[in-house]
C-alpha cells in the first residue's frame, strides 16, 4: 500500500477493512459512484469503511480523519432527552451490580451489549478484561421500535428502522407514523446539543414507555460513528454521503469537527471478520 501524501489532490477512492466490502451493501453504492477503482494510485484522497481496530493500524498510512462521538455523550445528555437512567463506570464496579441492567462498551466491541441478570453474569463475559475498562450502565428499558439515523449537519440525510420489540425489522422512517416524532427529538437534540456531536454521525433513536404506553417516549440510544453502522433499509446513496464526510481524509476535517477526530492507538491486531453494527 502506498504512504498517503497529504498534499496530494487526486480521486476520491474508498477503502473498506478487510472482508467488509463483500458484506455490506454500501459497496454497491461506492461502485456506482467510481470509488472502488481496480488500481490505488498515490494521490488517491481515501475514505474508510469497517471496524475500529483495523482502522487505527492504517491511519497514518492512509492519512484518515475518522469521526466519531465522544464516550460520554450519552450520559451527558439530559434526562429528558434518555427517559431512563444511565451513567458510566468501570467493569470492575459493574461486577458489583445486584439487579438487571443493559450493560455495554461505550463505543468499543470489547463485550456484548446485552442485558446481564447482575454483575455475577456480567462478569462470566468480561472477567478476562482489565477492571478499569469503561461500561455504560442504564436502566432495562423495552423499546418499542428503534431507528437509525445518519445525520449530516444535524440533519437526518438517511433513515431506517432497524429494529421492532428486539427484532430485526427493517423498514424506511419515511412514511412511519413515528417519523415526524422522531424528527421532532433529532430538531431538540440539534438545539440543544447539536455542537457535541461530529457533522457526520449515527444516532440511533427509540420509542419506549410504560406497558399501558409503551410508545410514549422518544429517546436518544446511542451515537455511533457512521463508519461502522448498517445501513438497513436506508438509502444507500444518502449514506454514503455521510459516511465519505465521517472517514475521509484528515487534510479536510474542519475546525468545528477536530475535536472528535479519532486519535490513533497503535493497535495492530486487524478486527475479526465482523458485520458492521
Amino acid at each position: 500500500m502506498t504512504a498517503h501524501d497529504p498534499r496530494a489532490r487526486g480521486r476520491d477512492v474508498l477503502q473498506f477493512a478487510p472482508g467488509v466490502r463483500e458484506r455490506t451493501p454500501l459497496a454497491r453504492a461506492a461502485w456506482w459512484r467510481g470509488l472502488l477503482p481496480d488500481e490505488a494510485r498515490p494521490d488517491d484522497q481515501v475514505h474508510y469503511y469497517g471496524g475500529p481496530l483495523y482502522a487505527d493500524t492504517v491511519l497514518d498510512e492512509l492519512g484518515l480523519g475518522l469521526l466519531e462521538p465522544s464516550d460520554t455523550w450519552l450520559t451527558s445528555l439530559p434526562y429528558d432527552l434518555v427517559n431512563r437512567s444511565i451513567r458510566l463506570t468501570t467493569l470492575e464496579e459493574a461486577w458489583g451490580l445486584d439487579e438487571r441492567a443493559f450493560v455495554k462498551p461505550p463505543s468499543s466491541k470489547d463485550f456484548p451489549a446485552r442485558v446481564y441478570d447482575d454483575g455475577a453474569d456480567l462478569a462470566t463475559t468480561t472477567l478476562d478484561l482489565p477492571g478499569e475498562t469503561v461500561a455504560q450502565v442504564a436502566e432495562v428499558v423495552q423499546f418499542a421500535a428503534e431507528y437509525r439515523l445518519f445525520l449530516l449537519d444535524g440533519r437526518v440525510h438517511a433513515a431506517s428502522r432497524y429494529l421492532t420489540w428486539g427484532h430485526l425489522d427493517p423498514a424506511p422512517l419515511n412514511g412511519s407514523p413515528h417519523e415526524a416524532r422522531v424528527l421532532d427529538l433529532v430538531a431538540v437534540l440539534d438545539r440543544a446539543v447539536g455542537a457535541s456531536l461530529p457533522s457526520a454521525v449515527v444516532l440511533d433513536v427509540g420509542l419506549h414507555g410504560p406497558a399501558d404506553d409503551p410508545e410514549r417516549h422518544v429517546s436518544a440510544v446511542e451515537a455511533n460513528m457512521a463508519w461502522y453502522s448498517q445501513p438497513y433499509h436506508a438509502d444507500l446513496d444518502r449514506v454514503l454521503d455521510v459516511v465519505l464526510r465521517a472517514a475521509g481524509p484528515l487534510t479536510r476535517v474542519t475546525e468545528r469537527d477536530r475535536p472528535f477526530v479519532r486519535a490513533e492507538q497503535g493497535l495492530a491486531v486487524p478486527d475479526p471478520q465482523r458485520t458492521p453494527q
